[in-house]
């Protein structure tokens, strides 16, 4: 699907509404829970940008899974000293 954002363009995502219940709580809609790979337990974050839009950021991943992702650069290692030049 492709929704159209406020400034007129689209982008790939989709909207699916839910409501808080009278303790003030709300079900994350499966959909959304597909999509942010969420399971029961898994921690949440709640952002309020300072347009008034609020992003919620799912924990899917341990930081020990991200280990060896990312290959050193050819020729070996680098010091913390070349990789802050500026200071």
């Amino acid at each position: 699907m492709n929704e159209k954002r406020s400034d007129g363009k689209t982008h790939g995502g989709f909207t699916v509404k839910s409501s808080l219940d009278a303790r003030n709580r709300t079900t994350v809609p499966a959909a959304i829970r597909a999509a942010m790979k969420a399971k029961p337990g898994t921690p949440l974050t709640w952002t309020v940008l300072s347009d008034g839009t609020v992003v919620v950021r799912a924990k899917s991943r341990s930081l020990t899974e991200l280990a060896g992702m990312i290959k050193p650069p050819k020729g070996g290692t680098v010091t913390i000293d070349e990789m802050n030049p500026w200071r």
